[in-house]
């Protein structure tokens, strides 16, 4: 049976046959016109030319009956060759054609099939930062884009990705967002990232949103609009700047806890609504099992605790903060299944 996609690499043969073909075609007419009826190579190149393509010029000079000969079978050979020639390229073109719909088929399909994905809105600066991160810890992700160049360096790097703008519904439900468990939006529009944020929240009222915004008196409206977390670049940069001059052995220090470039991480937090039966935080027994020290706890209003007591009382709703070194954050994750 014939397969459904055209082998790619079969095709791009043809059309080099098709080239060295066309190639040899010329050297015989050539060669035969020089050495055989004496033409200068100026006009045994100029017949091969005009007998090839058929375009109707008068001979150099008159033939006899075995140049006549040879040329009919130089213009039969070309008519071949040029149909060949023509077949593979429309061939080809509709094989790139047909493989790279393929390609989005089955990815608009991997997509469909995705739950509890990240979505990420804009592969500018902050979206492409963002992507990498989250492709080196394994996470799933799609990334909404128009930009042509933008859209090949995801195809490039394997990353999922929707062609189209992120402020529409339907480009928003291509992605996933109904069944997304967050979504990143980083579009240098205040008013496109609030528009996102309102529209992602009424599809998805479970879907944790981290907005981008550029100015402040946006910050307010992200918030009404259902955005649990915004960000704003520049600010961050200045701070993070003057931090390094105030207190740059603790801020030094802080950032090496962050991700590194290869996935590891020194902090790792754990949710406990998979735990029941836990009353306390001594009832994890973290230390003994893991190495790792609990340096945090979030309660269901969304508090912090710094350095909680063991004996705090946690509730399902609640998540803890552990920090530890690389082999004890594997421990950590290997011990609560947390892949």
């Amino acid at each position: 049976m014939r397969p459904a996609i055209n082998d790619s690499t079969f095709l791009a043969n043809s059309l080099r046959v098709s080239v060295l073909l066309i190639l040899l075609l010329i050297t015989l007419g050539c060669s035969v016109y020089y050495f055989w009826f004496g033409h200068s190579i100026i006009d045994a190149f100029y017949m091969t030319i005009i007998t090839i393509a058929t375009v109707g010029f008068g001979e150099v000079r008159p033939l006899d009956d075995e140049g006549k000969i040879f040329t009919s079978i130089l213009i039969l050979l070309s008519v071949f060759i040029f149909a060949y020639a023509v077949t593979s390229v429309s061939a080809y073109l509709v094989s790139i054609n047909s493989v790279f719909d393929y390609k989005l088929r089955k990815m608009e399909k991997k997509i469909s099939n995705l739950e509890n994905h990240i979505i990420i809105c804009g592969y500018g600066r902050n979206g492409r930062q963002a992507a990498e991160k989250l492709n080196s810890f394994g996470r799933e992700f799609v990334v909404i884009e128009q930009d042509e160049n933008a859209l090949r360096d995801l195809a490039d790097n394997g990353f999922l990705f929707v062609s189209g703008n992120a402020t529409e519904d339907e480009t928003l439900l291509k992605s996933g967002v109904k069944h997304a468990g967050n979504l990143i939006t980083t579009l240098p529009s205040d008013t496109d990232n609030v528009f996102i944020s309102l529209t992602s929240r009424q599809m998805n009222s479970k879907i944790k949103i981290v907005s981008r915004a550029s100015d402040e008196s946006s910050i307010r409206k992200l918030k009404f609009a259902g955005a649990n977390n915004i960000i704003m670049p520049d600010k961050i940069g200045g701070d993070h700047m003057a931090s390094l001059i105030v207190a740059p052995d603790l801020i030094e220090f802080l950032d090496n806890l962050s991700v590194s470039t290869h996935g590891n991480m020194n902090i790792q937090e754990i949710f406990l609504y998979n735990m029941p039966e836990v009353r306390t935080l001594r009832d994890l027994d973290i230390k003994d099992r893991t190495g790792c020290i609990i340096i945090g706890y979030k309660n269901s209003a969304g508090d912090y605790i710094i350095n909680p007591d063991n004996d705090l009382a946690v509730s399902s709703e609640g998540r803890i903060i552990v920090l530890g070194n690389n082999e004890q954050i594997q421990k950590f994750n290997s011990v609560f299944n947390l892949g």
